[in-house]
């Protein structure tokens, strides 16, 4: 066979073995049994094998998986994933569809009813008929392209029959059965069980191996045509009918509802359906049906006002407190938390919640040895409701707060409500700032996180935040450990060197200062340039910064006083640390935006809300969050919401992209 024949032949395999994948995987309606299947794949094996030159990414030979990436890719969405606003009951959905009907009119509003899948949220771009990108939502302005691992999943398609460019959204997530089956091998290979479908899936797609994903064997539902109204649809069922006609597989059990009163009795059934389906649902999506709707309804800066997601009550289960145990926090403040009795809670096993503090505890009237019902706030965190006191046989005790540090022995002091340890050199404490320090808002030192930290400490390889620029001495010491390669050691110390050069209020949100967070840091580093300059700093210099008040200038004060603080910080300085601020810090005065506070609304196509926030607050604005008498500008870009409908009632500046991008120049 020569070239060209075997490019036709290959071409003519895929086509055919496309259709059959979407019979199999789609429709769930196979006209070919397996072995077929099997021979024209072998085939297309054999041709690519002879001739490598014909191997492209989009061939069905590739989607097991294999490439190993560095790191993902940024991308930034070319319409903002929103995510959408909550109901969680039924006056919220009526209150949702009087709002609906206050604006568009009518009696009844024909809305489409989906199921909310617990998975995690995936944009797919195609361009000329093909697959161009996988994003997930990151922030919703910029995503990270997954593509080879989504293309490790059977149903969805990498051709279509539509050249035009469109953009489906949708969650890609993991069976009920898939996760049971993997489960069940890692329980018998001794490795940690995955603790549910939707971290499960979650954790697949960012896993820089695409084979590792390709194993997972997840699925994914898409259930929005981002720009249906450009490819001529008037309503998002008509749309969700037409992405399934060319190769996307949609939810079966979504429904058109006419009025409120028929989505109230959709909702109702698949509350109690919910635990029947093949996947994990959190809820139900409400969609008004008519697309030409939507810029009428309009947007805020988050969501869209013409859809809502009906959260499902938290599941509640009764569980026994078996023990009380305390941790000890960055700050060294002290935690109670609930061991109980392992237990199955929407979806994942728990068997630890936090307390709280002391005075949580108290005002529960728990007891160890109760019985108490719990449930995942927001479907995420476990809390602890109630005590079941008429289940109590006597031999139940009193929780008693402890004096001393349950790691050094040091004692406690409280404040407010909270108890502290009061040793700053406490083990836990040491390994908790640890965490933080390589934590991704700080410095950003990739693969150092819990885990690996806790390991290293425990192994006596770093002992305190310096000690992290020392880890290349032990590199042969890491690479000796049970599950470490020499690319995941020589990508870890990358890190930690290439952390070196972070503009310095990175470094100063990574030391932990109390009352010190990501905003704060950026503010004084712009404002004093050099972390040095900290140590001249009285508590009044500090009280003159807007923003802070007497605690802030207290902590930060003591924190650049303090012996202990003072000698980490010079030993940063000696491994190398930049101690500068790296940003733009000449303002002009004479810019339009000095001295100016701006709220910024709606999606900006050049720059991304943190961009535009970026470059406001270098010409001397305040950016703030919402609309007052005291805004001087409303900066606009599509889709905006009632902060901009806000500015026009208080008569205040609106600026559109372009009227802004004028008043830059200037």
């Amino acid at each position: 066979m020569t070239l060209k024949e075997a490019k036709l032949r290959a071409e003519e395999i895929t086509v055919i073995i496309e259709r059959w994948s979407y019979e199999y995987y789609v429709l769930d309606n196979p006209s070919v049994p397996d072995s077929e299947y099997d021979k024209l794949m072998n085939e297309l094996i054999a041709i690519e094998k002879q001739y490598p030159e014909l191997v492209t990414p989009l061939s069905p030979t590739q989607r097991v998986g294999g490439t190993v990436l560095d790191e993902f890719q940024k991308i930034r969405h070319k319409r903002m994933m929103l995510s959408l606003a909550n109901a969680f009951n039924d006056d919220d959905l009526r209150d949702f569809d009087k709002k609906i009907r206050d604006v568009i009119g009518g009696d009844k509003v024909e809305y489409m009813c989906e199921m909310k899948i617990d998975g995690l949220a995936m944009s797919l771009d195609f361009v000329d008929g093909k697959i161009n990108y996988a994003a997930t939502r990151g922030d919703g302005t910029e995503g990270e392209d997954v593509t080879n691992n989504v293309l490790t999943i059977h149903s969805i398609p990498t051709r279509v029959n539509e050249h035009r460019p469109f953009e489906v959204r949708g969650e890609v997530y993991m069976p009920k059965k898939t996760l049971e089956m993997l489960n069940a091998e890692r329980e018998e290979k001794g490795e940690p069980l995955l603790a549910n479908a939707r971290n499960a899936a979650a954790g697949s797609i960012r896993q820089l191996d695409s084979s590792i994903a390709a194993k997972r064997k997840l699925e994914a539902f898409w259930y929005y045509l981002v720009n249906a109204d450009e490819l001529g649809f008037k309503r998002h069922s008509d749309a969700l009918d037409y992405i399934q006609s060319i190769g996307f597989r949609t939810n079966p059990e979504r429904r058109i509802c006419s009025g409120i009163e028929e989505v109230l009795a959709y909702v109702k059934e698949y509350t109690e359906k919910r635990q029947k389906l093949a996947y994990d649902i959190d809820g139900i999506v409400i969609k008004v049906n008519d697309i030409t709707k939507y810029n009428i309804l309009g947007y805020t800066a988050k969501t869209p006002k013409w859809a809502i997601a009906y959260k499902f009550p938290p599941e509640e289960v009764i569980t026994k407190l078996e023990d009380i145990v305390f941790t000890v926090g960055r700050t060294g403040k002290i935690t109670p938390n609930a061991v109980i009795t392992p237990t199955k809670v929407a979806g994942s096993v728990i068997s630890r919640a936090t307390l709280h503090n002391e005075d949580f505890v108290k005002d529960k009237g728990l007891k160890i040895g109760d019985y108490i019902i719990i449930r995942k706030a927001g479907d995420v965190i476990p809390e602890v409701v109630r005590p079941l006191p008429e289940r109590r046989t006597g031999n139940e005790t009193d929780f008693v707060m402890i004096d001393k540090c349950p790691v050094c022995g040091a004692l406690l002091v409280r404040k407010d409500a909270m108890h502290f340890c009061t040793s700053p050199t406490c083990p836990a404490r040491q390994i908790e700032g640890i965490i933080h320090f390589a934590s991704k808002n700080a410095m950003d030192i990739d693969t150092m996180g819990e885990k690996v930290s806790e390991e290293f400490f425990n192994a006596g390889f770093i002992s305190n935040i310096p000690s992290i620029y020392d880890l290349y001495l032990k590199r042969d010491e890491i690479l000796a450990r049970e599950g470490w390669q020499e690319k995941s050691v020589d990508n870890l110390l990358d890190a930690i060197e290439k952390s070196k050069s972070n503009s310095v209020e990175r470094l100063l949100f990574g030391l932990g200062i109390k009352e010190v967070g990501e905003k704060m840091a950026k503010t004084l580093s712009k404002l004093y340039l050099n972390l040095e300059k900290f140590f001249e700093l009285s508590e009044e210099d500090l009280m003159k910064i807007p923003d802070v008040g007497p605690v802030v200038a207290h902590s930060i004060y003591e924190y650049f006083h303090n012996e202990n603080n003072i000698a980490m910080i010079n030993s940063l300085k000696e491994k190398g640390l930049n101690f500068n601020y790296l940003g733009k810090v000449t303002v002009d005065t004479n810019s339009p935006f000095y001295g100016k506070t701006c709220v910024l609304t709606g999606t900006l196509s050049k720059y991304g809300r943190k961009e535009a926030t970026e470059i406001l607050e270098n010409l001397g604005a305040k950016c703030a969050g919402s609309v007052s008498a005291k805004t001087d500008y409303v900066i606009y870009g599509e889709e905006a919401g009632s902060k901009l409908d806000k500015a026009h009632a208080l008569g205040i500046k609106t600026l559109n992209e372009e009227e802004f991008e004028e008043l830059l120049q200037k």
